[in-house]
């Protein structure tokens, strides 16, 4: 089975070839709505003939996005590739998933992929923490309900909205000093964000397991910046940089075979 999913977020547009369940490929396009479709096409055809990927034993094509007015642009660019229609994810089809979701207008669709991949994987009350564009926390309960979210600013968010509104401070490096007495400004920006959010998201578990009353919920990390703090790797009972392909892959075999049951 060859896969071919889309998952658009605000910065990045990753797209994941899969075989069974296997990533074998995984791009990265930037997210601009103000380029055409054409040029979409063009960048998505040369990224395949450049890894020798063909379209005639597709048997899934699926797309997650977090921007709407993108999502038409890579639906006819992956139409004129494959002369295909993907499955889209949105709060109509959440229904035909083994969870629930709350209020389905009001969250993402990647996170509704995350939450799946999750609870697929451990088959019980979980945390999934997502290191994206948007710190994301999705708590599941036991029975695949998502019993909440929170969302934060990004670490690179975080970072570039401190020195874009700041006269006299730069991006920096995303990189955890040794100290968090910051000795110039640069060490200065990564003791307070970095570290900072080191605290933020080992509060963040321990309240969501507190209310939850369970001391030894699953907690998965997941995203591109999942890596970037490593103090806190002990919080996490696994560390997965495809959890939201993953559960994009999953959302979509389990829509497509329901649809055509």
């Amino acid at each position: 089975m060859k896969s071919l999913v889309f998952d658009i977020g605000n910065t990045d547009i990753t797209i994941g070839v899969g075989y069974d369940q296997e990533w074998r490929h995984v791009f990265r396009l930037p997210s601009d709505i103000e380029k055409p479709v054409h040029l979409y096409f063009n960048s998505l055809r040369d990224l395949f003939l450049e890894h020798q990927l063909k379209f005639d034993k597709l048997s899934l094509i699926a797309i997650s996005s977090v921007v709407p007015d993108l999502t038409p642009h890579i639906e006819q660019a992956i139409a004129q590739l494959t002369e295909k229609k993907p499955i889209i994810l949105s709060a109509e089809n959440f229904t035909l998933l083994p969870i629930k979701v709350l209020n389905p207008h009001q969250i993402g669709s990647d996170l509704v992929c995350n939450a799946l991949a999750a609870y697929h994987l451990y088959k019980r009350a979980c945390l999934v923490v997502d290191f994206g564009t948007a710190l994301t926390f999705t708590t599941l309960s036991n029975n695949g309900l998502i019993e909440g979210v929170a969302i934060l600013p990004g670490l690179k968010t975080s970072i570039k909205a401190l020195t874009q509104n700041t006269a006299r401070l730069f991006e920096v490096p995303l990189q955890v000093p040794v100290s968090v007495l910051g000795k110039d400004t640069t060490h200065a920006i990564q003791a307070g964000v970095l570290i900072g959010y080191e605290g933020l998201v080992t509060h963040m578990v321990n309240r969501v397991k507190t209310e939850l009353g369970i001391p030894d919920l699953p907690v998965v990390a997941t995203g591109g910046l999942s890596s970037i703090l490593p103090v806190v790797k002990d919080t996490f009972t696994d560390v997965k940089a495809k959890l939201t392909l993953d559960g994009l892959r999953l959302a979509g075999e389990i829509i497509q075979l329901r649809l055509n049951a």
